[in-house]
């Protein structure tokens, strides 16, 4: 009989422990109900994290581009060069009037591979000797993530793409241009040294 009054003791003064005011509560003033706002120090100096501006940039004209270009080729880009019997690095120089070195990286050879038998042809072509072979460091074979991210840490090359919304990736970057096909050649955004693109 003892020990249950021992118990009940104890949790009751748990429970009073536990008990919360309210907030309607009278002792509680109108200075209380409001919430207490840090009053931020003029003298004090705001920090704010930006990303580093590449030293290749004049304001948005890339310094470092300058022929022999080196093109980094997307997977549907070869496809459709080879749909509109555009030999790749003839139309790169009829493009740019300057010599151009296509660029193809691990993950867009492996994308190649995947696609099967129907894409042989653009594989073969991809394995060109006088395309230069790029080796990926990074896990997975995602081709977009791939060149963003290899163009962003370098701004020395152009991407040749007519995906869209890889297009829409790299507009976001500063002074990258976009090789893309249009009128049955190849044409170059965002790059004013390019002569040959038709406007």
């Amino acid at each position: 009989m003892g020990k249950s009054k021992a118990q009940a003791k104890l949790k009751q003064k748990f429970a009073v422990m536990k008990r919360m005011v309210s907030l309607r509560d009278s002792r509680i003033t109108k200075k209380d109900r409001k919430k207490k706002v840090k009053k931020k120090n003029p003298d004090a100096i705001s920090e704010r994290q930006l990303p580093k501006a590449s030293s290749a940039l004049f304001f948005k004209y890339n310094t470092q581009l300058g022929p022999p270009y080196h093109v980094i080729v997307d997977t549907n880009f070869i496809n459709f060069a080879l749909k509109n019997k555009i030999d790749m690095i003839q139309g790169m120089m009829d493009c740019l009037y300057a010599k151009c070195t296509p660029c193809v990286t691990d993950c867009v050879m492996a994308e190649l591979e995947k696609m099967g038998q129907k894409y042989r042809v653009a594989l073969k072509m991809a394995k060109d000797p006088r395309f230069e072979r790029l080796p990926c460091m990074h896990r997975g074979t995602y081709a977009d993530d791939c060149l963003v991210q290899r163009v962003t840490q370098h701004k020395c090359y152009i991407v040749a793409t007519c995906d869209k919304d890889l297009k829409r990736r790299i507009r976001k970057i500063p002074g990258v241009p976009i090789m893309f096909i249009a009128q049955h050649r190849f044409s170059i955004e965002r790059m004013p040294d390019a002569f040959g693109a038709p406007k």
